[in-house]
Formats: C-alpha cells, structure tokens, sequence
C-alpha cells in the first residue's frame, strides 16, 4: 500500500510517501514562508525526486486538527483534492496523535502541545504499550484524548499519574518556563530531530488506522478544529455584548 501523507496543522509543513513499511520520501519545511506557498511546491518536488506516479497512491493520510485553523484547510483541501481525482480514500489522522507517535517505542509519557493561544495548548497524553510479549512497547495509548487545555491544568494532570513525562510541539518554547514552574514529575523535552509535526509520523499512524478500517470519502473529510475560530469568537461575543 502506498501512502501520500500531510502537515500543515502547524508552523511546520510536511509532506511524505511511504509505501507498506518503507519510508520513500519525506519533504518537510519550519521556516517563515505559508503553507499555500511551501505545500504543493513541495509535494512537486517529492514528485520529480522520486518519479512518483500519482495514479500508484492508495490513499492520501492528512492531519486531521486540532492546529492552526488555516493551516488545516489548506492540509484538507490538498488532501480532498487528490482523493478526488484519484477517488481514493482519506485517513484523518489527529494532529496531536501524530505528535506522540514521534517518540514511538518510549516508556515515559508524551504530551505533545501546541500553542493555541490564550494561555491554552492543544494537547493530550499518551504511552506506549506491549500488545505483545516485545520488548519495545509498540501500540499508541491515549491516556487523555486530544483537547485543548490550559497549560496549567494540563502539568497538574501529569503530577497526578506520578509519571515522567516527554514535552514535545511548538508550544514547549512558548510554555517552558511554566512546564518548569508546575511540574512535579521528572520532565524532558524532545529534541530537535523529533519534536515537531512529521509527515512519516501522519503516514506510519495511518496506516494503523487505515488498517483498522479509519478512512473516509473526499466528500466527507473535515478537519476537526476543536474550538472555535477567533473570528467565530469575537463574532460571538459581539452579539452576547449586543443582547
């Protein structure tokens, strides 16, 4: 099975073909330009580099959300547009799921989290676990389902399963200095090579998925935003202020 996979959920833009358990090619940028001028560049590129035939692609893994609002759109409308000229299915993966499955075979717990503003974070927390009698722990647990939490609240969820944690995502410089005002546990931060959205991550995990029958139509994909825009917020606002 081959696998187009896609990031722009955040600042990073990522793209990746995997086929079964090869990674082939992974394009993947962090640096000040748009995603609507880096993404399709970028999936041309991968294009020439490999010689790939689009027609070969069984089905396009994108990160679903929560993420940058537009971002997300752009992540999805790529992703529609593939699936349906090729009429091949979508796997949504979730952006925060894909951030965990970065530190695949760890035994701390991961708590990706990205900047959402106003003091929250996108977030969850996850292990990994032994199907299996392995030695490396192999399945994806969420022990706190991707949500969109205050910073604060979501060290004290930590403190209180009294395990060491792994930070990863664009909100740990944002948040770094009350990670270590409020954490009680032992804590590490990624490092560079893994601590940001990837597209072979978006690819590997939906597989997974796809594999446990996670996909849809072009038609019915949307992106999970978690809350509402900033426009839909002060919108709202503006009309309770109103009444």
């Amino acid at each position: 099975m081959k696998l187009l996979a896609l990031d722009s959920s955040g600042l990073v833009a990522s793209a990746a073909v995997m086929e079964d358990d090869t990674l082939i090619a992974e394009y993947t940028i962090n640096h000040k330009k748009t995603h609507s001028q880096t993404l399709l560049p970028m999936l041309d590129e991968i294009k020439h580099l490999i010689d790939l035939d689009i027609k070969t692609i069984d089905a396009v893994a994108v990160a679903a959300g929560p993420g940058s609002f537009t971002g997300l759109r752009i992540g999805s409308a790529t992703a529609k547009g593939i699936a349906l000229a090729r009429n091949i299915p979508i796997i949504p993966v979730p952006t925060v799921d894909a951030l965990a499955y970065n530190l695949y075979g760890t035994e701390k717990i991961i708590c990706p989290i990205m900047d959402a503003r106003r003091n929250q974070v996108y977030t969850g927390l996850y292990t990994f676990e032994s199907v299996q009698e392995t030695a490396v722990p192999d399945t994806l647990v969420s022990l706190l389902p991707q949500c969109a939490l205050d910073i604060v609240e979501i060290c004290e969820k930590i403190n209180a399963l009294g395990r060491a944690v792994v930070f990863l995502g664009d909100g740990v410089p944002v948040y770094q200095q009350q990670i270590k005002n409020y954490m009680k546990m032992p804590y590490h931060f990624a490092p560079a090579s893994c601590n940001r959205q990837r597209a072979a991550s978006v690819a590997a995990l939906g597989a997974c998925l796809y594999a446990k029958g996670v996909y849809q139509t072009a038609a019915e994909h949307a992106p999970e935003y978690l809350r509402q825009s900033q426009a839909e917020r002060e919108r709202n606002e503006s009309k309770n202020h109103k009444v």
